[in-house]
């Protein structure tokens, strides 16, 4: 599998507006843990960074999404694709990527 072709798996897997809000929320919060540890100097900052990321991810795959959080399969891919997906939330240009992964969706073998 190619980065590309998980990236558009990540976005199916992250379909609803509120599990991508909620992971929002999450890496935000996971940066601002990081922040604040280097700022304070304190480490107790850098163990809650990914506490309160996958946490609040996690909490939106179970509740919201009813399905496996990627990060198992694919952890470094699924890390960039957070911040991906943030990245192009934040900025209003993740439309375009959603109906691409909807599209490839569709155009899978079996769907």
């Amino acid at each position: 599998m190619t980065y590309d072709q998980f990236w558009l798996r990540y976005l199916g897997a992250h379909a609803r507006p509120a599990t991508r809000l909620l992971h929002v929320c999450g890496t935000t919060l996971a940066l601002a843990c990081l922040v604040t540890a280097a700022l304070r100097l304190d480490w107790r900052w850098l163990l809650a960074a990914p506490i309160v990321g996958y946490g609040v991810a996690w909490t939106a795959h179970l509740g919201i999404e009813g399905n496996r959080p990627q990060t198992f399969g694919h952890p470094l891919w699924s890390l960039l694709s957070d911040a991906r997906m943030t990245a192009l939330f934040l900025s209003g240009r993740l439309a375009p990527e959603l109906v691409r992964s909807a599209q490839a969706a569709t155009d899978a073998p079996g769907a």
